[in-house]
């Protein structure tokens, strides 16, 4: 035992910082522009229009690397002073954004002030005896189907905090409530029943009506939530299984969890069995602009403007309720704010990125050349060929809508020409655009959710790596499938 006393304990190692991850991509970024021939497709508006990609001529000199001069006419690899531009230009181009999460962050630092949400999840722990094994499937069953029928999933960064807390609240890692919220809103892209933000631009450009087709997504979206809220109950066992190993508690119901955390269950009593009337408020409020917020973004397409706005007047709102004094109320807002500048910056690197692919003018070379693999193939295999070149896509170009208006025009008619039925050349773009979505690390949405959550990209990779696998095979085989039947 003394030997062992004075052993000292191994320094655990520190996962590399999210920020260092986004600049080594930058750089990476900046090589493919050196690599890469610059070329470009004609427009008609946003939509590439197919069979018009050109090479651009480009100068590549090493003595251009630490700074590019303009080439006139000509295409420039991105050089070390315009990768480092491309910061303050991401940052600027995703401004909206990046307000809108600390906007959100300064709201919650209000609410987390007033205790409301502390109180909501003891009670509903309480009502539910803490039972995950039920809370799970409820939850990422309500949030999937938003997802799935609406498109939600910036909206659900407001409910990050909530579910961090519960995760706390059952003795489990954020990781846990920060993948209930992301494998469920991931897995309600991939199958998209009516999700209008993947679906209003790759039907009408195959001049598809709209749910043509929906039987099999619907399919998909049972199965895949299935197999998401398996996989998570799983991990929860995993990690009840590791607390126990290292001497700790396993999760609790909520009284018994906050009666180990605060003391005996007397002195608690009381405030354990119903909710303050202000808090109660409060918790009406949340919901109530919960159900304004997915009605504002349907009816009349909020953005981020609007977004920020509202969530001001809801900050504003609640502080009023909770009774705070106005400096208490400011700082509880700028705390809250503070929280959030992880996501932010991440945000602005992760659009800097895209903008140094841009500017070089190698995006269209890109999906020019990986339009190849779908090209010239068995109908099979070309339509899974379709689905990688959509997975690829997807780390260039995050944006739904975005890579959709780029990739269909050009796929599309391969597609077709392969003998690949448009609902498949759909279902290909479905599975291809959820399934990168859980893990691009140049997904600004996916890394401002985990940094909200306090997460790290590598430990959040190495969390859902293994369902990112298993559907990625059963995405390949359901898309033999829809060929072999003619979908």
């Amino acid at each position: 035992m003394i030997a062992d006393a004075a052993t000292p304990a191994r320094p655990q190692k520190k996962m590399l910082h999210p920020v260092a991850i986004m600049l080594l991509i930058m750089l990476f970024a900046m090589a493919l522009t050196y690599m890469l021939d610059s070329g470009m497709f004609q427009r008609a508006g946003k939509l590439v229009v197919a069979g018009t990609y050109h090479v651009l001529p480009k100068e590549r000199h090493l003595s251009d690397l630490l700074y590019s001069p303009p080439h006139g006419k000509s295409a420039a690899p991105a050089s070390l002073v315009s990768t480092l531009a491309a910061i303050p230009k991401g940052l600027s181009q995703s401004a909206d954004l990046i307000f809108m999460v600390m906007i959100i962050g300064g709201m919650f630092g209000i609410i987390r002030k007033s205790r409301a949400i502390d109180a909501g999840i003891d009670r509903l722990l309480e009502v539910t005896r803490g039972n995950v094994y039920w809370l799970t499937p409820l939850l990422m069953i309500a949030l999937a189907c938003g997802s799935t029928f609406l498109g939600l999933i910036s909206e659900y960064l407001v409910l990050i905090p909530v579910v961090v807390l519960l995760a706390e609240r059952l003795e489990l890692p954020p990781l846990f409530g920060v993948g209930l919220v992301l494998i469920a809103a991931k897995i309600g892209y991939i199958a998209s029943i009516t999700n209008p933000l993947a679906l209003n631009i790759t039907q009408p450009l195959l001049a598809l009506p709209a749910l043509n087709g929906v039987g099999l997504r619907v399919f998909v979206f049972c199965l895949y939530l299935a197999l998401g809220i398996g996989y998570m109950l799983f991990q929860v066992r995993k990690m009840n299984a590791a607390r126990r190993s290292a001497g700790g508690h396993v999760a609790a119901p909520g009284r018994e969890a906050a009666q180990r955390r605060e003391g005996p269950a007397p002195a608690r009593a009381a405030a354990g069995t119903r909710l303050a009337g202000r808090h109660l408020a409060l918790l009406c409020v949340l919901g109530a602009s919960i159900v304004a917020l997915i009605y504002g973004v349907n009816r009349y397409n909020w953005h981020s403007k609007d977004l920020s706005t509202f969530y001001l007047a809801v900050a504003i709102v609640s502080a009023l309720i909770a009774g705070l004094p106005l400096r208490d109320s400011c700082d509880a807002f700028l705390e809250g704010m503070k929280g959030m500048v992880l996501a932010g910056l991440l945000i602005g690197l992760a659009a800097a990125i895209n903008i140094v692919l841009r500017d070089s003018m190698v995006l269209d070379t890109v999906i020019y050349k990986l339009s190849s693999l779908a090209d010239g193939h068995s109908t099979t295999f070309a339509a899974q060929g379709m689905m990688f070149v959509e997975m690829i896509l997807d780390v260039l170009v995050p944006s739904t809508s975005g890579k959709a208006a780029m990739s269909i025009p050009i796929l599309g008619p391969i597609g077709q020409l392969a003998g690949i039925g448009k609902q498949s050349i759909v279902q290909a773009f479905l599975f291809g655009n959820g399934l990168t979505n859980m893990i691009t690390p140049t997904s600004g949405m996916l890394l401002a959710f985990l940094a909200a959550g306090k997460v790290n990209l590598l430990e959040w990779l190495k969390f859902i790596l293994p369902l990112f696998v298993l559907l990625a095979v059963l995405s390949l085989a359901i898309m033999a499938y829809a060929i072999s039947v003619g979908y």
